[in-house]
């Protein structure tokens, strides 16, 4: 697709805060890419947003595709589950299905130019018999590694719980660089054995397994260096790290890690969920607690909620996260809505969630396509922002065109000169500009209706359809 040269907005970015270099591991620049998380806590089994195992991913592949440039995927070793204490890394067959079905279901998603974030587990490990065994890992052409209780952090609960097989042992690994997790047994990452299990790991997901990148567990539980010793080893396209904590917290692990990562923007989905409950939109704007307030647009995973999140927020009808929120409901959907809006024409790499998806897939679906179609990505510079107690407004420039977001109950109505009404809901309105060279709509005709066909977003103004550019394709006046 061609590109033109935009021009440079100014950035506010604190001293020391951004390194952006082309060579950064797992961080691919002006990414225009958006995720989709295809599971939810559990969703295993039969569940009311869907089952999520691989052999029913695989009947959804081409809606995937249609949408996606991203996939990410709960833990695909034995463990148990939804995989979060794995047990044998190796061994890939597990609750959501055969390792055969997962190798077929990334296949198809590579044929369709979709690419694959495995979720890596490696802060702790679940036991074989007791409290400190484990299974053997056998990586083929990366070695056969068997962990002992050697390997694991000195404070761990195996070695102070009098229930443990191994309490009181002094065969333990160094203490924690991190957070304890009282789960499974945390892994010692300073140990050099640990560090190259981890790397004949991500190595053999790549090479072995075909995924693309990684989406890193629990990263709060050791030190950012090792993250990026791993991704040094293995160079995926894609590394995502979840830190659930604040800015400062975060800005200190992309230090620690040499900015060879993303973050999960934990602090822009709950002033999200304020803002459009409370209609303080001001929470909205480019301030000191989110990623684009600090420079640092390039390293956001943006979101609305996720598996963690969705299961353990009881936010109930005060808000629009959670499990106990109803996702039929007219007001759930119309927050949930406004939030995809918001995220989807913001810098950030974008990740979608499965359960709004499988409720609301026509209005996320669109929002794609606008972003796709103004070549949004994730260093996009955002500019003429404003906000009235319940309303917002931001212009984002893409790679291709400009696309106008308004929310909120108080949002301006009025129609931009030069763009074209996209989509509109409950409290937000997207607008997108007229190409070069491309048949200005007027202000007397603006979109009246908008469908998809083939895929393809379209919008009838009278008897005139046009498509995402503003281009007209049919004229029966």
């Amino acid at each position: 697709m061609k590109r033109i040269i935009l021009y440079l907005l100014p950035m506010l970015v604190y001293a020391g805060a951004m390194r952006v270099h082309a060579e950064n591991i797992g961080v691919p620049a002006e990414c225009e890419d958006v995720m989709l998380q295809v599971f939810y806590w559990d969703s295993y089994k039969e569940t009311k947003y869907g089952r999520t195992k691989w052999i029913d991913l695989l009947k959804d592949t081409a809606a995937i595709n249609a949408n996606f440039d991203l996939v990410w995927f709960p833990p695909s070793a034995k463990g148990g589950g939804v995989g979060y204490s794995h047990k044998q890394l190796s061994n890939q067959e597990s609750d959501w299905g055969t390792r055969a079905r997962l190798v077929e279901l990334i296949a198809a998603l590579h044929a369709g130019h979709t690419k694959v974030l495995g979720d890596i587990v490696i802060n702790h490990r679940g036991n074989k018999s007791n409290w400190c065994d484990f299974f053997e890992d056998d990586f083929k052409g990366y070695g056969k590694w068997q962990l002992t209780q050697a390997h694991i952090c000195k404070g761990d609960e195996g070695f102070t719980n009098p229930s443990s097989t191994c309490y009181g042992s002094s065969e333990r690994g160094a203490a924690d660089t991190g957070s304890n997790f009282d789960g499974a047994r945390d892994l010692d990452h300073t140990n050099e054995y640990v560090q190259n299990w981890s790397k004949a790991y991500v190595q053999w997901m790549l090479d072995t397994m075909k995924y693309d990148g990684f989406r890193y567990d629990m990263t709060l539980g050791f030190h950012g260096r090792y993250l990026s010793m791993y991704n040094e080893a293995s160079q995926p396209y894609l590394s995502v790290s979840e830190l659930w904590e604040g800015i400062d917290r975060q800005k200190q692990h992309l230090e620690e890690t040499n900015y060879n990562t993303m973050i999960f923007d934990f602090q822009q989905k709950y002033e999200l969920h304020k803002a459009i409950v409370n209609g303080s939109y001001s929470k909205l704007m480019k301030n000191s607690n989110s990623f684009r307030g600090q420079g640092l647009e390039r390293y956001a995973v943006t979101f609305v909620d996720n598996h963690d999140t969705f299961e353990r927020d009881g936010y109930g009808n005060n808000q629009f996260g959670g499990q106990y929120c109803d996702l039929n409901s007219a007001v759930t959907k119309a927050r949930v809505l406004q939030a995809y809006a918001y995220i989807l024409c913001m810098p950030g790499v974008p990740c979608v969630f499965w359960p709004h998806w499988y409720k609301y897939k026509d209005e996320i679906n669109t929002f794609i396509k606008i972003r796709k179609e103004a070549g949004i990505h994730s260093e996009s510079a955002v500019f003429d922002e404003s906000y009235v107690q319940g309303g917002y407004s931001g212009t984002v420039q893409g790679h291709n065109r400009k696309v106008i977001v308004r929310l909120g109950k108080n949002r301006d109505m009025t129609i931009p000169a030069g763009y074209f009404k996209c989509a509109e809901g409950d409290y937000y309105f997207v607008y997108q500009e007229v190409g070069e060279g491309i048949e200005e709509v007027q202000r007397n005709e603006l979109p009246s209706s908008k469908f998809i066909e083939g895929g393809k977003l379209y919008i009838r103004c009278g008897e005139r359809v046009y498509d995402a550019h503003g281009q007209l394709i049919s004229d029966n006046k």
